[in-house]
């Protein structure tokens, strides 16, 4: 005859064993109490007793879960929990508590009063994320560079002054010629990207983000992938202007793929597919704040004419991507909306306002950087390219924030004793530099004719590099 193991006795033998095995002595409550478990010193008997070396078939699975009075079961322990939550018999006490209160209350367990509990709750949840990818698509970058308009992150340090910029204004001057900003900007090119030399600020923005970090060569053939790929607008309101809807709308393999010729495309096509993502998002909400004449938007609003209302709305209307809102903005707040871009710094930034939006503003690439440190305007061993453009920003007269940065440019890209890498051996050297009295070069200088082994990226063989060749950055 087989005997039939039910749950309770299965139940009744799982807590014998664990008694055993965890040395200690159940006493067991009537069936309307809580299960207090005690523990109890070790007798010798005990240790020396061995476990049963057979269980029941039924103990290696766990029973099931049965149905309780509402209670849980308190354990006679004087523990305190972490973090001073207190013990842990006042913790089983308070959800005792709360569990025999929720069962009192039956209204709760009514099928409909679920449905409607659970129909709030989601109204809740699509309420509170409402509108969420928006937001992530349009969330700003916190400004990283502590840019302080016109304060100097270097106050002690009193040059150049503004007889020392005339003069090497006037000494690179009489080399390189005259340089005056233009009273107009030219019509857009399509094959030269250019500093940001365009009417369009969002076409300046994407073309000096392409040209950054590489050759004017490269950088234009990035551009010119973009126009090949994805066109020019024939009509409407930026008929002329690149597809930046296009290329905010396509895959970023297409954009990568049309812009790799011109060198760090992975990096470039992400950041020009978030520019893109953030300025429609913007021209959106600006478009939204003009229809329903809100009067809490942008101070720049509020202050266009009737004209320049509608022209903003058929832009938004006609996807057509703009930031030419920036041409009303004051300098420091148009340096402040463009650097929060992903990937505009203040150097992007200075030569859109520079040269697109037409303002004093004297932007520091590596060319400017490198002489301004040898000239000894900037505190050796301080600056960065960032503290740099603070401090000269400040000390550059503004009448000649346009030529010293061309022309500084043009002499960092072709002096032979003031190009990146040079030395004493480079091809005319001997020719001097119209500069020389006034810098003290520093940095690896260069001796004898020995020319550097450079690995080549394509294969295992070397070419030869002379020491004067460098980026047309």
């Amino acid at each position: 005859m087989t005997v039939r193991v039910t749950r309770s006795v299965a139940a009744r033998e799982a807590a014998l064993l664990a008694a055993k095995t965890q040395d200690v002595k159940p006493q067991l409550a009537d069936t309307n109490g809580p299960v207090i478990i005690q523990k109890t010193r070790k007798s010798t008997a005990d240790r020396k007793r061995k476990l049963p070396a057979e269980q029941p078939e039924n103990l290696s699975k766990a029973p099931k879960k049965r149905k309780t009075n509402g209670t849980l079961p308190s354990l006679n322990v004087n523990d305190d929990l972490p973090h001073n939550l207190g013990s842990v018999v006042q913790t089983l006490e308070s959800i005792n508590a709360d569990l025999k209160l929720n069962k009192q209350d039956p209204g709760i367990k009514e099928e409909a009063d679920l449905d409607k509990l659970a129909t709030d709750l989601q109204k809740t949840v699509d309420k509170t994320t409402e509108g969420l990818p928006q937001q992530i698509k349009t969330s700003k970058k916190k400004n990283p560079y502590g840019l302080t308009p016109g304060a100097t992150p270097f106050p002690e340090w009193a040059r150049p002054t503004p007889e020392e910029c005339e003069e090497v204004n006037r000494l690179l001057s009489s080399v390189h010629g005259e340089v005056t900003p233009p009273t107009k900007i030219p019509e857009p090119s399509l094959t030269v990207t250019g500093c940001g030399e365009v009417p369009s600020v969002l076409d300046a923005l994407i073309r000096t983000l392409l040209s950054g970090a590489t050759t004017g060569r490269n950088s234009a053939l990035a551009f010119g992938g973009l126009v090949q790929r994805f066109g020019i607008l024939e009509e409407g309101i930026g008929k002329g202007s690149v597809n930046w809807d296009a290329v905010r709308q396509a895959p970023l393999k297409d954009v990568f793929e049309a812009i790799k010729r011109g060198g760090l495309a992975d990096v470039k096509s992400k950041k020009i597919k978030a520019i893109l993502d953030m300025v429609y998002q913007e021209n959106q909400a600006r478009k939204n704040i003009l229809v329903k004449e809100e009067s809490n938007g942008p101070s720049d609003l509020t202050a266009k004419t009737e004209g320049e209302k509608q022209y903003e709305i058929a832009c938004a209307d006609q996807n057509f991507l703009s930031l030419n809102h920036l041409h009303t903005l004051s300098t420091e707040d148009a340096m402040t909306e463009l650097v929060k871009y992903p990937g505009i710094g203040p150097k992007t930034a200075a030569c859109v306002i520079l040269f697109c939006l037409q303002r004093p503003c004297f932007a520091v690439d590596t060319h400017v950087f490198r002489i301004c440190k040898w000239l000894g305007w900037v505190p050796p061993g301080k600056a960065t390219e960032v503290t740099a453009f603070s401090h000269l920003e400040v000390r550059v007269p503004d009448h000649l924030k346009y030529s010293l940065h061309q022309l500084l440019i043009r002499h960092g890209k072709t002096c032979p004793r003031c190009r990146a890498i040079t030395g004493q051996a480079s091809a005319g050297w001997e020719e001097g530099c119209v500069i020389d009295h006034l810098v003290a070069r520093t940095g690896k200088r260069k001796e004898g004719n020995a020319k550097i082994p450079v690995v080549s990226k394509r294969g295992t063989g070397r070419k030869m590099r002379t020491d004067t060749d460098e980026s047309d950055e």
